[in-house]
């Protein structure tokens, strides 16, 4: 199916690395340092949706990298009822920052499809998440090596899914579209960003949603040994 591919660019949080997982790890520390009482996971159960619906719209660029690391945090402390300035949440969004990438948990497979993967294709990564918050969850989680390349929004001046992200991608990568495959957990930055730019996708779909049937996709990453 994918016979001609030379490059594999992958997308980072949700996709390689667990990025629910290391932020439980993180809240927690930071709860506990400022003496809230409410449960991590009480916590979590809100931010998660709250923050994926804050990343939409920052991808297409319809709130600001700071409009998002506030309102995904305030909109969570008012669902709560706990009473926070706007201070503290500016705090506690720099305090979670820095403790983010100390945490290195990836999703279940990882490693494994990464060895597999590395002596057949040139591996990237293309990420929306911020150069040197990204940079760091390579490194501490000990999967940088794999990488030929990694663009990040920053870089590239857009987000995924605009098209000039994987334009810029594939320019340092020195691939071209018919040789690459974008692989990621977003329908819309990851798989129809790569689509519509002419490249072809997998979906990481973990969470196994419906989705479009000619869509091709995997629920663990160890599946792609299969297809690549």
């Amino acid at each position: 199916m994918f016979r001609n591919k030379k490059h594999l660019f992958f997308d980072l949080d949700h996709t390689l690395w667990d990025f629910d997982r290391n932020s439980a790890v993180a809240f927690d520390v930071i709860f506990k340092q400022h003496g809230f009482d409410f449960s991590t996971d009480e916590f979590l159960k809100h931010y998660i949706p709250r923050n994926q619906y804050y990343w939409k719209l920052y991808q297409v660029n319809q709130i600001s990298h700071e409009d998002l690391r506030y309102y995904r945090l305030k909109d969570v402390f008012d669902i709560l009822n706990v009473e926070v300035s706007r201070t503290l949440v500016n705090q506690l969004s720099e305090d979670y920052i820095t403790h983010l990438p100390n945490s290195n948990h990836l999703f279940d497979g990882a490693i494994e499809l990464l060895e597999y993967l590395q002596p057949k294709y040139e591996l990237h990564i293309i990420t929306n998440g911020f150069h040197f918050v990204q940079d760091k969850k390579l490194k501490n989680s000990n999967i940088e090596h794999y990488f030929k390349s990694v663009t990040n929004s920053e870089m590239a001046g857009v987000k995924k899914p605009h098209p000039n992200i994987f334009d810029f991608a594939l320019s340092l990568a020195k691939a071209t579209k018919r040789e690459s495959l974008m692989i990621g957990d977003s329908l819309e930055a990851d798989v129809e960003g790569a689509l519509d730019f002419g490249m072809d996708a997998i979906f990481f779909n973990a969470e196994n949603i419906q989705v479009n049937k000619d869509l091709i996709q995997v629920n663990h990453l160890l599946e792609l040994k299969k297809i690549l």
